[in-house]
């Protein structure tokens, strides 16, 4: 027997991924207290196999839960714990750029690789590594890519546009993306001067009265974005769209992204955020379903 364990916070997605998986659904409850210590209360008893639903944007809290919610799930008889973690914190620092600085990604990696015994994500942020297994050291180790089921869905609300990449890092979801649809697609060239500030050249293209959507992993401060779409009015576009997996944006990016002047921005559940609208338990379903058997 295996069951579903989801935090209260998460519920939604979790019991998406449970009824695609024709599992059993179990919900953990969290309490936070004013000292902002956190209290966590699993369902008494556990079968052997659990698959622990957590996804880490804004993690701090949410691994320090995941600490408790794992050993606790052990005590309580679980032996296989498969963590389903549709965003995956700390992977963008994978190297000391300045003496002194933790690498979160090696550190985090193998925090994880202590708790679980599998790790499913989703477009992991990753750099200069290609696998998922070379961060967090365990023989099941997942980066799935919610760039099909993107395309899938804007084939469903578009036949007619380009989709542009800001920079390089993006190629690869931006041409997963165009093959559902059998889209045009770019990639503009990005030089980063900090966390809020860049400079992007548009490719040379003719871009008078197109439907362009850019396409990304995660859209965070939305700076890049918001540049992108500016060049791109500027170089008489008719409409702008943006299509991400990670929605960690917040209220003042989104205004600014609309002032940029994107219309619309779709993201997937990974996770919960307005701009929501692939979900991706079917995705998950389908590699749990391998790990599992």
């Amino acid at each position: 027997m295996t069951v579903v364990l989801g935090f209260s916070d998460e519920q939604a997605p979790a019991q998406r991924l449970a009824a695609a998986l024709d599992l059993e659904y179990r919900s953990i409850g969290q309490h936070r207290f004013p000292d902002g210590e956190s209290r966590v209360t699993l369902p008494p008893e556990l079968p052997p196999t659990v698959v622990l639903y957590r996804s880490l944007a804004h993690p701090d809290t949410k691994l320090m839960e995941l600490l408790l919610a794992a050993h606790t799930a052990r005590e309580l008889g679980a032996e296989r714990i498969v963590l389903v973690c549709p965003y995956l914190c700390y992977m963008r620092q994978d190297m000391a750029f300045h003496p002194g600085e933790a690498v979160s990604q090696r550190i985090i990696g193998r925090f994880l690789a202590g708790l679980v015994d599998a790790v499913i994500t989703v477009d992991a942020h990753l750099h200069r590594i290609t696998r998922l297994d070379e961060a967090i050291p365990l023989p099941h180790a997942y980066n799935l890519s919610a760039a099909p089921l993107l395309g899938r869905y804007l084939f469903d609300q578009t036949r007619e546009a380009i989709l542009l990449g800001p920079d390089e890092e993006s190629r690869q979801w931006v041409e997963q993306a165009a093959r559902q649809g059998n889209f045009g697609f770019a990639v503009a060239d990005k030089v980063r001067h900090g966390d809020r500030r860049v400079a992007i050249r548009l490719p040379d293209l003719d871009y008078r009265q197109q439907h362009v959507v850019l396409v990304d992993d995660m859209i965070s401060s939305g700076h890049t974005l918001a540049e992108a779409a500016r060049q791109l009015h500027a170089a008489g576009v008719r409409r702008v769209d943006a299509l991400c997996t990670h929605a960690l944006y917040d209220v003042e990016a989104a205004a600014m992204l609309q002032q940029a002047g994107i219309e619309t921005i779709w993201s997937s559940d990974s996770v919960a955020h307005p701009s929501n609208r692939v979900e991706l338990a079917p995705l998950l379903a389908t590699t749990v379903t391998e790990v599992l058997a």
